[in-house]
């Protein structure tokens, strides 16, 4: 292709680009999948969070990543999850004890959270997402020292973050300085992004609801 023409091209396919790219959500220079960028996409452009603060959990990747209500992203972190991979919780799973949790069990759900803040049993400040399954955004706790939760945390490996009942357990200092002041002061909406379907199906009409409690 002659490179007048080659340049032509891409200056008709940047002004094109230009509504959309300005309106997108602003990743800051942060990594993430394209499952994540096409989600942020779609809440964005159909203001689908109401005006709230949001998160992204890329259950793929073991990633969140929170946005103030523009679209801005604040922060982002590994993510422990559920134990278990899949995108359905198990009914009447709050009344049951962790102890009675099979393997198969510990999933982290996928959908649309209306988010609150709240505490604990223990008065700990946490962000429910899906109340109903007793799941949250909580920081890392202390564990028993064979589940290696902090190295997990710390580790590059996609796997060694699936550990948690559920929840999605971020570090510390995360928490402190990114989800409670921006999820942990307001409602807000968590996305938990699909991984035995496509992304996309999610987002598809109807599909997506709110759950709420």
């Amino acid at each position: 292709m002659p490179d007048r023409r080659r340049k032509l091209l891409a200056a008709a396919s940047l002004l094109l680009c230009a509504p959309w790219c300005e309106a997108a959500p602003d990743f800051a220079g942060e990594w993430a999948s394209n499952d994540a960028r096409y989600a942020a996409n779609r809440i964005f452009e159909g203001a689908d969070n109401d005006g709230r603060p949001f998160a992204i959990v890329d259950k793929k990747d073991a990633r969140i990543y929170v946005f103030d209500i523009a679209g801005r992203l604040i922060g982002a972190s590994f993510a422990l999850l559920g134990s278990t991979p899949g995108d359905r919780s198990t009914p009447d799973i709050a009344g049951r004890t962790p102890a009675s949790l099979s393997p198969g069990e510990r999933t982290t759900p996928t959908g649309r959270f209306a988010s609150e803040p709240g505490v604990n049993d223990k008065g700990e400040d946490i962000v429910w997402f899906d109340y109903d399954a007793s799941l949250a955004i909580h920081r890392l706790r202390p564990a028993a020292a064979h589940e290696r939760r902090a190295e997990r945390l710390a580790s590059a490996a996609t796997d060694d973050k699936r550990i948690s009942l559920g929840c999605v357990v971020v570090p510390v200092a995360f928490y402190a300085s990114v989800v409670g002041p921006i999820l942990g002061r307001q409602r807000g909406v968590v996305y938990v992004l699909p991984e035995d379907s496509p992304v996309q199906a999610m987002f598809a009409g109807a599909a997506l609801g709110l759950a709420a409690h």
